[in-house]
């Protein structure tokens, strides 16, 4: 741990990033080449005192903060390791909610404004949304291990399936395991392992996980048409497109208006109201993000 160059470094890579490589207005005076500290400490959600702190080497980023700095402020796979080392933290594995980002297409989300879009693993691991997925899917829930998979939640929790009409329950269920045994067959090593794993505990739990992999269809998920449950718009239906990272371990997934749905006009309601003027989420199990 060296919090005193982690300081020296989190002001290097501020510096280098102008705001409209975030998604911030660029405003006419600036003093700063880069960032500001705040706008570092509102992209990470922390306060601007505790960025503060941290650039002057005087506190320790918990793993959590760690991760939303690493993304924050854009940086590679170095980079991010490197920023983990200087704060004493342990590099988190691949796979789970603390997964590295690629910065390009964290570049893409943030231009992706007037539509809900998010980023996740191939094991349907939640890893960043924008305004709009967070109020259209709800957030990503808090969870580690298995529990972070979304597959793994929709064939173990009962609420996770609360997103789709239960007319459509069988079409989603057949989707996620033949697009999970594409993803697995792509993997190696402990990469593999990790897999695996979520794979033997479902074959455990679900007697329907079980049936689907047993056919042995396989089916890589493109693109694909969904009806959302919301709480507050009602059924909204959308075309969902994928963009896949370089080893196909991260995709971008973005969300469309169906023509003739009115969709479009119920994306436009949610653009304006975001999180904040449609009540509380009542729908059980609200923490389950879709993927």
């Amino acid at each position: 741990m060296n919090l005193t160059e982690l300081g020296v470094f989190l002001r290097s890579r501020r510096d280098r990033i102008r705001p409209a490589d975030v998604g911030l207005p660029g405003g006419p005076r600036r003093r700063v080449p880069g960032l500001r500290r705040e706008e570092v400490a509102q992209l990470a959600g922390a306060s601007v005192d505790y960025y503060i702190e941290l650039e002057r080497g005087s506190a320790q980023p918990s793993e959590q903060m760690a991760v939303a700095l690493a993304r924050a402020l854009r940086l590679d796979a170095d980079e991010r390791d490197h920023l983990y080392h200087l704060a004493g933290r342990p590099v988190p594995p691949s796979g789970g909610p603390s997964s590295h980002v690629h910065p390009g297409m964290l570049d893409l989300l943030d231009r992706l404004t007037t539509t809900p879009a998010q980023v996740i693993t191939d094991l349907h691991v939640t890893l960043v949304q924008n305004r709009l997925a967070v109020a259209l899917f709800g957030a990503a829930p808090p969870a580690t291990g298995m529990g972070a998979s979304f597959v793994h939640r929709w064939f173990t929790d009962p609420a996770a399936r609360s997103l789709y009409p239960v007319e459509d329950h069988p079409r989603q269920s057949w989707t996620f395991v033949a697009d999970l045994r594409a993803a697995i067959a792509r993997r190696s090593g402990r990469e593999r392992e990790e897999a695996d794993a979520l794979v033997a505990d479902l074959l455990r739990r679900s007697a329907e996980f079980t049936a689907l992999w047993e056919r042995h269809d396989i089916a890589v998920r493109r693109g694909d048409r969904k009806r959302i449950l919301h709480p507050r718009l009602g059924a909204v239906d959308v075309n969902c497109l994928t963009l896949f990272g370089e080893d196909g371990r991260q995709r971008l997934l973005w969300f469309s208006p169906v023509i003739g749905t009115g969709a479009a006009e119920q994306l436009d309601l949610l653009s304006v109201l975001g999180t904040q003027d449609l009540g509380p989420d009542t729908r059980p199990g609200n923490d389950h993000a879709f993927s």
